[in-house]
């Protein structure tokens, strides 16, 4: 299992903004386009607008909302004056846009749509890893993410600072209890671990709930133990057996993890902390588009 922490925007994630934006597009103009802004502005009209940053927090998504406008209309020029992943203040420009009014008009709302959902994830993110500051604890994200939003939305966890956990059911093997009770009634984890090792030939990871289940799957070496949902003291015992016992073996503590308890989960020594909030409780980051 890899996990990511660059924050490059690369094809794959351009090519699942295309999509949206696409998606986007036909929800808003339909079949009739924009009625409002074509019955009142003059096609030869041109004008220049700003995105501001009206919070304090990390841009994420300017990349985006360049394609926003060269799909919809290319003569638009774009200047990004931030990058994503900048930390940006309130009132801060972080683009300019020169070109025909409808067209800016047109694609206002679906650029900043993605600006400030995206941003939103990212200055959460930052937020959560600035409590983990000083830990050895890696900060990483879930599966909890929008359909067809998930590469956006796992580059905006790289750009507040956190890691990408696997994208998907295709790129890395997880081995949960419902996993186990269907594959087998009388099945162990261990034996669990030792059928998808075979079968995959990749690292796995396994989830347990118990100290016990812990004691019971080290031996198998798993590349990565999830521990589900365990109390502070849990995960401090659940550290000290796997520096005993396998101290290869890398834990995850998940479940449940806020901003107020992150820190006391990181000092418990585990060596990564999985939070479904980083994109499943963002609140948007404010930008308005201003003449």
């Amino acid at each position: 299992m890899t996990d990511s922490t660059s924050a490059d925007y690369g094809w794959h994630e351009a090519a699942a903004a295309d999509a949206l934006i696409a998606l986007a597009f036909a929800e808003d103009l339909g079949e009739a386009g924009d009625i409002t802004t074509n019955s009142l502005i003059p096609t030869d009209r041109q004008g220049t607008v700003t995105i501001g940053a009206r919070e304090a927090g990390i841009v994420a998504g300017l990349s985006v909302v360049a394609q926003v406008f060269e799909k919809l209309d290319a003569t638009v020029h774009v200047e990004l004056r931030s990058r994503d992943g900048d930390p940006v203040t309130a009132g801060e420009i972080v683009a300019t846009l020169s070109g025909p009014l409808r067209s800016l008009l047109t694609g206002e709302r679906t650029a900043l749509n993605f600006l400030t959902h995206l941003s939103g994830i990212a200055s959460l993110t930052a937020k959560f890893a600035a409590e983990i500051a000083g830990t050895k604890a890696v900060l990483l994200d879930t599966r909890k993410t929008h359909p067809g939003y998930r590469l956006l939305e796992k580059y905006a966890v790289r750009c507040g600072g956190g890691t990408n956990h696997r994208m998907g059911l295709h790129d890395g093997v997880l081995i949960k209890d419902n996993h186990v009770a269907a594959w087998s009634e009388s099945a162990t984890l261990p034996e669990a671990i030792e059928q998808a090792r075979r079968a995959t030939g990749l690292p796995i990871e396994v989830e347990v709930d118990t100290l016990a289940q812990l004691a019971a799957v080290l031996p198998s070496r798993p590349a990565i133990v999830l521990l589900d949902n365990f109390a502070l003291e849990e995960l401090t015992q659940a550290v000290a057996l796997r520096d005993k016992e396998a101290n290869d073996v890398l834990l995850e503590a998940s479940g449940g993890v806020k901003l107020e308890t992150i820190r006391a989960i990181a000092q418990t020594g585990v060596d990564r902390i999985s939070c479904g909030a980083l994109t499943h409780s963002a609140t948007g980051l404010d930008f308005g588009f201003d003449w």
